[in-house]
């Protein structure tokens, strides 16, 4: 039988079945078959730490994993370093996150539940980002996610990083949206930034198309899902109706007319489109106005996929041009800019020339707002010229900037519907650079098959 009488600040071998485990942050101990065949084959090289307490039993701090796979292996002794009893809860959950020796480190579940712990025993923010070695924004995001029931069961279920699980928080409502961003998370990473922004800005199209309804309710126009059509409908748009006089019908003639209803559509640049109807427009006193033929019958189905695809590829861009402008502004706040930086600078001088051109001449406004720096005014000297002047060493990040800046600035949602070489050949820097291009922007590139649609956003 092994030696279990033992002084603190010492380390003993003992029997693993023997010692008992406290509390862990980590809510579960993972062991692998290959943990365990290293244990068996090389022991536990790093002791456990330990207390001993006033009754003689053993009780392990830090180190759960080995003392399971020890077990496992059958060992019948293990190192433990023993350290006086110390009952206090926050430096037991300290001493636990900082331990990380012959052990996987704890998933950014376990690190949040542990700030929260700590946070709990009274410890401010800054104070647990100091004594677990943590960033302030870290631990802050950790203990948002732990007030959020939706983000905290997620991050604890889902391999996430605390930043994709702060998203969810903005979705608390919406569970469709939730396990959306979850399945991109956790099946192809490097597309999450932009499912986020889809979804952020989907949710803002929603809040202006609910916000517009309920005003036209309020009016006494009945709302309609989905657009009726031009044909086989009770419906009629009034763009198509005649008053007795033949004068086309206004908004303001059917405002107190029974039977007028309105159906609301928010496209990619988020203002509200309203199509007004009137469900019977002759006992109104109005006539069909003669199209002569501008709508030679409903559209195919054909048609309609394409018109779906138009749509939904115009609200990616929107989502992703947030995206790849949030990455350049990251990418200009880096002390140390890519190698091959002065050479793009080069090829944007002549390559994309026009747009450095047309973009210098109104103020290369996109430059200053990727840096930072408030656009300048029409009859004010140049901001950048001053940050050169103040700031000589940025020479470089200006230039880059002013680069960047006037590529964007050519760029709209008809970049992905004809996209040029030398839209091809911006984006296609930008991916070498390490961002990731959404969809929507691989069509530019020819990584992608133009007819695929991104997401049916209706």
């Amino acid at each position: 039988m092994s030696d279990t009488t033992a002084v603190a600040g010492t380390i003993k071998h003992l029997d693993p079945h023997t010692l008992l485990l406290e509390e862990n942050v980590r809510p579960t101990a993972p062991i692998t078959p290959a943990f365990v065949q290293s244990i068996r084959e090389n022991g536990v090289l790093t002791p456990v730490l330990a207390h001993q307490g006033s009754d003689g039993t053993i009780t392990v701090r830090a180190g759960q994993r080995r003392v399971f796979a020890a077990r496992e292996a059958a060992l019948t002794t293990i190192p433990v370093y023993l350290v006086d009893a110390d009952e206090v809860t926050t430096e037991r959950i300290v001493q636990q996150m900082v331990e990380n020796d012959q052990r996987e480190p704890l998933s950014d579940g376990d690190r949040a539940a542990a700030f929260q712990q700590l946070a709990f025993e009274g410890l401010t923010i800054t104070a647990i980002a100091r004594r677990t070695g943590s960033k302030t924004r870290e631990v802050k995001t950790a203990l948002a996610i732990t007030e959020n029931a939706a983000a905290a069961t997620a991050l604890q279920e889902h391999p996430l990083t605390l930043d994709q699980a702060a998203v969810l928080i903005e979705f608390d409502t919406d569970e469709h949206t939730r396990t959306e961003l979850i399945h991109v998370a956790t099946t192809d990473p490097a597309q999450f930034p932009h499912a986020a922004q889809r979804a952020r800005d989907e949710k803002t199209r929603n809040q202006v198309k609910a916000d517009a309804e309920a005003e036209l309710v309020h009016r006494g126009y009945e709302i309609l899902d989905t657009d009726p059509g031009y044909y086989d409908t009770p419906y009629t748009r009034i763009s198509e109706l005649l008053t007795a006089e033949n004068e086309r019908v206004t908004v303001e003639q059917i405002q107190n007319i029974a039977g007028r209803a309105a159906h609301v559509r928010v496209y990619a640049d988020g203002e509200p489109s309203v199509t007004y109807f009137l469900h019977d427009a002759k006992a109104a006193g109005f006539h069909t106005y003669n199209t002569s033929g501008s709508n030679s019958g409903p559209m195919t189905e054909e048609q309609k996929a394409e018109r779906r695809t138009l749509i939904a590829n115009n609200k990616a861009w929107a989502s992703a041009e947030v995206v790849r402008r949030d990455w350049l502004t990251t990418l200009l706040s880096r002390k140390t800019l890519p190698k091959d930086t002065g050479l793009v600078i080069a090829r944007g001088l002549t390559v994309h020339r026009q747009a450095i051109s047309t973009a210098t001449r109104e103020g290369n406004e996109l430059a200053h707002l990727l840096l930072g720096v408030e656009p300048s005014g029409y009859f004010q000297a140049d901001k950048l010229a001053a940050l050169l002047q103040h700031s000589p060493g940025k020479a470089q990040h200006v230039a880059l900037a002013i680069v960047l800046g006037a590529c964007e600035s050519v760029t709209s949602k008809q970049t992905w519907r004809t996209p040029s070489p030398t839209d091809a050949a911006y984006f296609t820097q930008l991916a070498a650079w390490g961002y990731t291009l959404s969809d929507v922007e691989r069509i530019i590139t020819g990584t992608d098959n133009p007819e695929q649609e991104v997401a049916d956003a209706g």
